[in-house]
């Protein structure tokens, strides 16, 4: 088991940092990766975004979508598996709108993670370095992603920061 934590800006190049990476632990498996996607398409803008990041990844790539239940898709993967999850702040986002149990989900994705034997690259956007949001949702949200970040950082064998497409490897205190 291997469990790299991804963290960066939106547009950091963090996405193709961790398929890059997977890709090559893949060949050496010779099973093909797997995206375990959270977006959901709901408006064109959307859509687009999602069908353009198939594309790019092209046909070697497997796609699970899990919006919602991201610990049971996790659970699902096997030692022999080789995964991305892209992105936890999207999980985050479709929990909070579901008014989902933040804290029993978090406790259940930590959990899954932590037991995972896959070799697995997650993605999450680093949101709290910028102006404190206008509203209380916006806050809520930012505290929310700082603390998944932290549990999924404290299971997680490395963590990195992806900054205009380059990486800083990130130690524990």
């Amino acid at each position: 088991m291997s469990l790299t934590l991804i963290l960066g800006g939106a547009r950091s190049g963090k996405s193709a940092y961790a398929q890059k990476q997977a890709e090559q632990a893949a060949a050496e498996t010779g099973r093909p990766p797997l995206m375990i996607a959270t977006a959901e398409a709901f408006d064109d803008e959307m859509r687009d975004r999602i069908d353009r990041h198939r594309r790019e990844r092209g046909d070697s790539w497997r796609t699970l979508e899990a919006p919602l239940d991201l610990a049971a898709a996790v659970r699902g993967l096997g030692a022999k598996d080789v995964a991305v999850v892209d992105c936890l702040t999207l999980w985050l986002s479709n929990q909070m709108l579901g008014d989902r149990d933040m804290p029993a989900a978090v406790d259940d994705l930590t959990a899954a993670f932590a037991a995972c034997p896959a070799s697995l690259w997650v993605v999450s956007n680093e949101v709290g370095w910028s102006l404190v949001p206008d509203n209380a949702l916006g806050r809520r949200f930012r505290d929310e992603a700082g603390r998944l970040n932290q549990r999924i950082a404290a299971v997680a064998d490395s963590a990195c920061l992806i900054v205009a497409g380059m990486k800083l490897d990130l130690a524990r205190p």
